[in-house]
Formats: C-alpha cells, sequence, structure tokens
C-alpha cells in the first residue's frame, strides 16, 4: 500500500489506487472516461494541472476538456506556443507579441518584420503550424534555475520575460519546452501539439488575428466580426502605453521600485483618461442637438464614476447635466421575466418598462415637467415619491446602464438627439509579448474588492456569480459595443498593481475545498506576476477609486 496512492475521481465519483508519480495522462486513460470532448488538463484538489502532473498524494481530480473556461485557456495558451514557434523559424529576428483579446480572438504583431504583413506571410505560418501539430510534439514543462531562464530569453532577445523573472526573484522558474524552444505560460498546457484540432490565422489591420474554437461548441470556431471602435480604443491605449515607455508588467515592475518614476506614471496616465473624458465632452456638445447621454458597458467597468467626470467636462462646456438612473424604470417585480431556471432575470432589457422611459424621456427633452419613479429594491414595486425632473434649455439627460446601447431602449426617441458611448476596462499592459491579460480579470478584481467593501460580499459570492454575470453581458451588452459614438478605455496601465494589495487578503480566505478555489488560485498565480503600487497617490476623481473607497464623487 505505501507504494500506491489513492486517486479519488470527480468525473465517475469512484476511488483508484495508482503506483506513486503516475502521471494525470495515464489514469485518464484507464479510467476510459466517457466524456464529450477528450481531456486535455485536469482539475487536481480544485488547483488546474497539465496532464503529465505526477500524483504522489491522496488527489480528487477531475478532467476537463476544452469546452470549459479552464480546458480553453489551456488550449489557446498551446496554439499561441505553436504560433510563436512558427514565426520564430520562418522569420529570424521577429518577435510575436499577442497583443489583446478583440472579436473573440486575438490580435497579434510581428514586432521587427519592417514590411506590411501579406496574405504569404499568413498562410506559409499557418503550413508551419500544421507540420508542428501533424508531428504531435509534446509540451514539457520542467522547473529550471531562474538565472538559467534569464540568460535563454535574453539569448533570444525575450526582453519582456527576462525582465519579468528578474522583477519576481525567484530562485526557480516553471518554464514549457516544444522542440527545444523555450517559453513561459501563467498555467498549464496541453499534453501535445497534436490536440489542437481547429484554429485559422486571418490578417487584420497591420497584424495577424488568431481565430480560435467557439467556448460552449468546440467542433466551431468563433464567428469572427469586426469590432472596429474597439480596436481603435485598444490603438490609442497601446499608443499611450507607448508615451509611459510601458507595455509589459516587467518594466512596470522595475519602475514600482522607484518611487518618483512610478508617481510620474501615475500623473500621466490618469491625465491621459482625463484628455480622453474632455475630448468626449466636446464631441457631445460638439453635435449641437443632443439632449441624452447613454453610457454603457459591462460590470465593473467604471461607468458611474465616468459619467461623474464626464458630467464636470459638459459643465465646463455650458451643459447642466442632469443624471437619471436606468434602475428606477424597472417594471415591478412580479412582471420581471425569468431566465431558463426559472429565475428572475433582471439583466434582460424587458426587466425595463420600456414605455415608461421612452414616454418620460420625450417629455423631458421636450421641456416638460415629469414626476420620476422611484424603484424600491425590497419590495420590488414602483413608486411615485414627488421627486419632479425639468429640462432647462441648456440641460443633458445623463443615463449610464447595461442596456444604454442597444436600440430597443430608445426605440421612440429620436436619435439625433442621443449620444451613445461604451466604456470597458481595455487591460493594454500584457505580462509578456505572448501572455496577454483578459479584460474580464481586470474587471472581476475590480468587482471583488467592490463587493467586500461596499456590499458585504465575500470573494467566492462574487466569483460565483461572475459566470452568470458574463452569461448577461454576452446577450446585452456586447453585441451592442459597435453602436457607440465613442468609446472610453477606463483601466488604468498601473491598477492591477494597486488592486493587488485589496484582493490578495481576499482571495487568500477561499479555502481550498471552496467550489471556486480553481479560479482563486488562477487569480493568486497571475497577481503573483506584479509588484504592489500603494494607492496613497491615486487622485480622489480616479476611476479607481469607485472600487478602492476615498472618492469625491458620491456613489
Amino acid at each position: 500500500m505505501g507504494n500506491t496512492v489513492e486517486i479519488f475521481c470527480e468525473n465517475t465519483q469512484e476511488k483508484r489506487s495508482y503506483p506513486l508519480g503516475t502521471q494525470l495522462l495515464d489514469i485518464y486513460k484507464d479510467m476510459q472516461l466517457q466524456l464529450k470532448y477528450p481531456a486535455i488538463v485536469a482539475k487536481v484538489n480544485n488547483v488546474t494541472r497539465d496532464l503529465k502532473f505526477k500524483v504522489y498524494n491522496p488527489k480528487r481530480v477531475s478532467f476537463i476538456s476544452y469546452d470549459t473556461p479552464s480546458g480553453m485557456r489551456a488550449y489557446v495558451r498551446s496554439l499561441s506556443f505553436i504560433l510563436c514557434k512558427a514565426v520564430h523559424e520562418l522569420y529570424e529576428g521577429v518577435e510575436l507579441r499577442i497583443e489583446h483579446p478583440i472579436s473573440k480572438g486575438y490580435y497579434c504583431k510581428l514586432l521587427g518584420l519592417n514590411r506590411e504583413v501579406t496574405e504569404q506571410d499568413v498562410e506559409k505560418i499557418k503550413q508551419k503550424m500544421y507540420r508542428t501539430i501533424e508531428q504531435d510534439i509534446p509540451f514539457l514543462m520542467k522547473s529550471v534555475p531562474s538565472d538559467e531562464a534569464i540568460n535563454y530569453f535574453e539569448s533570444k532577445k525575450a526582453y519582456d520575460v527576462s525582465k519579468l523573472l528578474q522583477s519576481l526573484g525567484q530562485f526557480y522558474t516553471k518554464i514549457y519546452e516544444l522542440d527545444g524552444e523555450w517559453d513561459r505560460f501563467l498555467g498549464p498546457l496541453v499534453p501535445s501539439t497534436g490536440y489542437i484540432k481547429i484554429f485559422d490565422i486571418k490578417l487584420y489591420h497591420d497584424g495577424l488575428f488568431l481565430q480560435v474554437p467557439n467556448r460552449t461548441n468546440p467542433d466551431r470556431l468563433e464567428d469572427f466580426f469586426y469590432q472596429e471602435k474597439l480596436f481603435d480604443s485598444f490603438s490609442e491605449y497601446t499608443e499611450w502605453n507607448g508615451i509611459m515607455g510601458l507595455g509589459n508588467i516587467g518594466e512596470m515592475n522595475a519602475i514600482v521600485k522607484q518611487k518618483e518614476k512610478i508617481s510620474s506614471i501615475i500623473k500621466v496616465a490618469e491625465a491621459l483618461q482625463e484628455k480622453k473624458i474632455i475630448k468626449i465632452a466636446d464631441a457631445v456638445c460638439g453635435r449641437g442637438k443632443v439632449k441624452l447621454a447613454l453610457i454603457a458597458g459591462p460590470s465593473s467597468s467604471g461607468k458611474t464614476t465616468f459619467s461623474k467626470r464626464l458630467s464636470v467636462q459638459l459643465a465646463i462646456n455650458g451643459i447642466h447635466p442632469i443624471p437619471l438612473s436606468m434602475d428606477n424604470y424597472f417594471v415591478p417585480r412580479t412582471q420581471t421575466p425569468r431566465d431558463e431556471n426559472g429565475e428572475y432575470d433582471f439583466e434582460s432589457i424587458y426587466a425595463v418598462d420600456l414605455e415608461l422611459f421612452n414616454k418620460q424621456v420625450n417629455q423631458l427633452m421636450n421641456g416638460e415637467e415629469v414626476e420620476i419613479p422611484y424603484y424600491n429594491f425590497e419590495t420590488g414595486e414602483r413608486e411615485y415619491r414627488g421627486e419632479k425632473l425639468k429640462l432647462g434649455a441648456n440641460g443633458m439627460l445623463v443615463i449610464e446602464g447595461i442596456h444604454a446601447l442597444n436600440p430597443m431602449l430608445t426605440e421612440k426617441i429620436d436619435k439625433n438627439k442621443i449620444f451613445r458611448i461604451y466604456v470597458s476596462a481595455l487591460t493594454t499592459i500584457s505580462v509578456d509579448n505572448h501572455n496577454w491579460i483578459p479584460t474580464t480579470d481586470n474587471r472581476l478584481l475590480r468587482r471583488i474588492i467592490r463587493d467586500y467593501k461596499y456590499r458585504g460580499y465575500s470573494a467566492i459570492e462574487t466569483i460565483s456569480r461572475w459566470a452568470k454575470v458574463m452569461e448577461g453581458e454576452q446577450k446585452w451588452i456586447f453585441p451592442y459595443q459597435e453602436n457607440a459614438d465613442m468609446t472610453f478605455n477606463s483601466a488604468l496601465i498601473f491598477e492591477l498593481c494597486v488592486l493587488k494589495k485589496f484582493v490578495q487578503p481576499l482571495l487568500s480566505n477561499v479555502p481550498e475545498n471552496s467550489p471556486v478555489y480553481q479560479e482563486v488560485s488562477r487569480l493568486k498565480n497571475f497577481l503573483n506576476q506584479f509588484s504592489v503600487v500603494h494607492e496613497e497617490e491615486i487622485p480622489l476623481t480616479s476611476l479607481l477609486r469607485e472600487f478602492l473607497g476615498g472618492s469625491t464623487f458620491n456613489y
């Protein structure tokens, strides 16, 4: 018995014993599990591991396919490594940078190519990737001395990785090897290149677009669609990163150690955001007929603070901004639509009394006095408390909410009198050239802090709800973001360094046996890449204050 280890398989709810040091891949094959899609990683004691992980102690194991979030992350990391290797083999001195996610795929640039990317380049890269996949080359994970890893990446001129490793100060570094090439990723990869079955690459602006499998139906690719306004917003902020001399976390960590430099970065980043808000306010006022500014964005994107800062700039332009809460137009709770589980779907646009909303907004824009309803969240009923509103000659309604860009919301309102703005936290700094930062992680960390600080929710409660929140965003927000007249990126280049201090203690309180610990473990590993920036220098009007506290705005 001393030479075996007991494994509890959560897929089958059975226990089996295996020799010490058995790989998960061998256990998976032995169990002959009937999964819809083949397993590519596993959850081991609620931590995601690659299938070459060896077990020496009793474990709870769940084998995971690529139709799950953690499985798809492993698939995309592995695909990215194959793409990077293809670029390195085809173009001497050229580095692939996976810039940011967009259009349900990934925008990539070929740094150092010194010419336009062509269709021929795309075809050459794809064919090189296909050959690597056909060879079914194993991905090998190993732990090497950090000095050795730093020397390797410097020899390959991958200074983005070497700077990050230097800033982390660890004795050993985990790297993945593919046919002699090393790379570093923040999570597990699939066992070998042959596990990659479906992908595509297209020309996209001045770079490439990496198309990946559909998250819920991975037998097919995600649909490709253009998001030009979102792309422009990313591009604008990438230019701002250039102004500050920052692109990756290694560079940021080096600056954090220098108090004067990080202080300057904070000031410049905040000033650039204010400059953008001024530009949006000028555009709103430049329309002349606009009487309604609509602000939409996903959860924790900073819509509320943005609307308040925009209102300040509108006032400077001689406009009298009047906030109007869309929450007050909820239908009575008994009339709220229900989702497929029979629960109230408060994120549905049909949870809003569209008829009343359109009627009162039109009345206000026509100069009439209107008694605004109040929605009582405790009783679930609409009330009238004598709150009356009238729009003066220079008045403008400012309304923020998840449905603000949905045409159904303002179907009976003159479109010439509306200015639509989309706000989201489009994180533009990367861990390194091959490891981007998902914008959803930025918002989730913000929400964990805010929910704990202002709503009394634990990290477990917030993370448990997050999948449902994102499901609502996919349905009610993201399809309409290109309807915006202008977009605003609320992410600040230094903010994850600030959020780390606040969110780490909340994540540390989550026990290993919690159902959300797999996600907590991933987030903790992600946050370990950042040095801490203390919040003292964050302006009291900063968007970050909506989540950290200490804002001069009332919420």
